[in-house]
């Protein structure tokens, strides 16, 4: 009986295993927005409602197609936003480019309520590109190299207070190395985990198991050596299993080298189906509930995904979006050029 029980147990297992995959085939495409805007940071809240970043300085919500808006002027200027993230009861936009000026807009019943700039850089190679937060209390923000290493901020205290880390703290930069603005993909977080990806001279992985507190920096086979080349997204299930993807923005459709996963934490990877499937996406998510074995990559070129761990891939649709955040484990918001839509995978 007992060993029986033990086979029943094993036989369970490989069963939920192997079910954790979704299976789709196809894509139904919902647009929930359009406007004349580059939109490449979306933050959903639930099914219906989405919060997003652009250029023009444009901010909003749209709940179910009803859109909120603001227009965020820094003196004369309008900011270009193409970061985003959120805690409870307020919404962060961060804008690329000199200054970089970090909004913290406080929200209740999806309605704002307060806006205030809570971090403020300026300079000639300012240049800001994601962020994230791992709770209500802790996030973390970054953008291109200033002398010799990345940039980035941390908060301790909700997003009221954000301090830029020093380079005696973080790993060196390579003369030539950067990160791309194009689908606040560059950070993912796991508990206490964080990873950032660059591009250009190199494309590494930049890792924190403290939150920011201590780094340690990891090579990849990714296609790197030339301004856009490198990985433009990263996502992590859990502290070991993780994604990359990019490739060469200039050549879209070349696909070796611009895909790769880790079941370490990062410190090695290995490439997936190099030569075959999609070439450049700017945006990457494992699909929530699968175990790491379904994978969404969005480009200007499509939709592709993958329900084995990347190594087969298909295309659901032709249709070009920057960004993709998953909601649950059918439906996601996707973000492009003039652009929201809503994805439910079938």
């Amino acid at each position: 009986m007992r060993i029986f029980l033990i086979i029943l147990s094993v036989i369970s297992l490989i069963s939920c295993s192997k079910n954790a995959s979704k299976g789709f085939t196809s894509v139904s495409i919902e647009r929930v927005f359009t406007d004349s805007l580059s939109i490449r940071a979306i933050e959903p809240m639930d099914v219906n409602k989405v919060w997003f970043a652009a250029n023009n300085g444009k901010v909003g919500l749209i709940d179910y197609k009803t859109p909120k808006l603001a227009t965020i002027k820094y003196e004369d200027s309008f900011l270009h936003f193409r970061a985003i993230s959120s805690t409870h009861n307020a919404v962060f936009v961060l804008s690329i480019e000199n200054p970089g000026v970090l909004y913290k807009i406080g929200f209740k019943d999806n309605i704002a309520t307060s806006i205030e700039d809570v971090y403020t850089e300026k300079g000639e190679h300012v240049f800001y590109d994601a962020i994230k937060f791992w709770d209500d209390k802790e996030g973390i923000a970054m953008g291109d190299p200033i002398g010799g290493c990345l940039s980035i901020l941390v908060t301790r205290d909700a997003g009221n207070n954000w301090n830029k880390l020093s380079c005696d703290m973080l790993p060196e930069i390579v003369k030539g190395e950067a990160a791309f603005a194009a689908s606040n993909s560059n950070i993912s977080v796991y508990k206490n985990h964080v990873w950032i990806v660059t591009g250009g001279k190199k494309a590494r992985v930049f890792y924190s198991p403290d939150r920011g507190v201590t780094w340690e920096v990891f090579e990849t086979p990714i296609i790197q050596g030339k301004s856009m080349t490198g990985i433009y997204s990263v996502d992590f299930i859990d502290d070991q299993t993780g994604i990359i993807f990019g490739g060469n923005w200039e050549e879209q459709g070349f696909n070796e080298g611009n895909k790769a996963i880790t079941h370490d934490g990062g410190k090695t990877w290995r490439l997936l189906s190099n030569g075959e499937g999609p070439g450049y996406r700017s945006s990457a998510k494992f699909i929530p509930g699968t175990q790491g074995n379904d994978i969404v990559a969005v480009g200007s070129l499509g939709i592709s995904y993958s329900n084995d761990g990347g190594d087969y891939w298909i295309e659901l649709s032709n249709e070009g979006f920057y960004a993709i955040e998953f909601v649950n484990d059918t439906l996601a918001f996707a973000s492009g050029r003039n652009k929201i839509s809503r994805l439910i995978f079938k």
